[in-house]
């Protein structure tokens, strides 16, 4: 298993415009090894403007982000809607839409994060549109959800996005693999996050339909131990 600073070091290098052979000779892995450390890392070419220099047009978040998640010194504008305590359907399931000005078009770039266990589920890496086409697709981008999506400050995307990732990690998961190019548009974070990850600060695995549920609770009894997280899967 490759240690998250190797990880890191190779995300970093695929960045700065190194291909996967010059990384692996640098940082002495396989070519086999780096391919899926660095695929799908968005690369800096010059004369090109990063994702984050971007001006910020907007950055919006499902209704709900928040239940099950401990809060330090909850800044002001991170609201969500009111929470009753019982638990959605959507809870622990947050999406995240970043919308950057580029030329005369937008830039989207999302995530459907895992609060309580996998991080990154899925990513939207940036994708321009028109800006008249920008409204219909936040609708069905968020269109799985009750309530309208929230405006939020990028800086509760990022304790939120960034902060998942790095739980997951220290669970065992890596983000999808879109993550790497869409990560950009949320610009730099300073971590710790000020979120304290998992439903109630304890690892939760809600399974989706697409999850290995027998793979997902092995990795959770090796990082946390067994009986020290909570799940709900499908039987047979």
């Amino acid at each position: 298993m490759v240690s998250d600073e190797l990880r890191a070091k190779a995300v970093a290098l695929r960045a700065s415009g190194r291909t996967p052979k010059q990384i692996a000779r640098e940082l002495g892995l396989t070519r086999a090894v780096v391919g899926p450390l660095v695929r799908g890392v968005a690369v800096e070419r010059p004369g090109r403007s990063r994702p984050a220099d971007l001006p910020l047009l907007g950055c919006w978040i499902s209704p709900g982000w928040s239940e099950g998640l401990l809060i330090e010194d909850r800044p002001d504008d991170w609201v969500d809607v009111a929470d009753d305590g019982s638990m959605t359907e959507t809870a622990g399931l947050t999406s995240v839409l970043v919308a950057r000005r580029e030329g005369d078009r937008v830039s989207l770039a999302g995530f459907l994060v895992d609060t309580y266990c996998l991080g990154a589920k899925n990513a939207l890496p940036p994708s321009t549109f028109d800006e008249r086409d920008v409204s219909a697709f936040a609708d069905d981008f968020f269109g799985s959800y009750a309530a309208l999506p929230l405006a939020a400050p990028i800086d509760l995307a990022r304790h939120l996005v960034f902060g998942a990732v790095e739980y997951a990690r220290g669970l065992g998961f890596d983000p999808h693999q879109d993550y790497y190019a869409a990560a950009g548009h949320l610009g730099e974070w300073q971590p710790p996050s000020r979120i304290t990850f998992g439903r109630d600060g304890k690892p939760f695995f809600l399974q989706g339909p697409n999850d290995n549920a027998a793979r997902i609770m092995r990795t959770l009894d090796r990082s946390v131990g067994a009986g020290n997280y909570h799940f709900t899967a499908v039987v047979g």
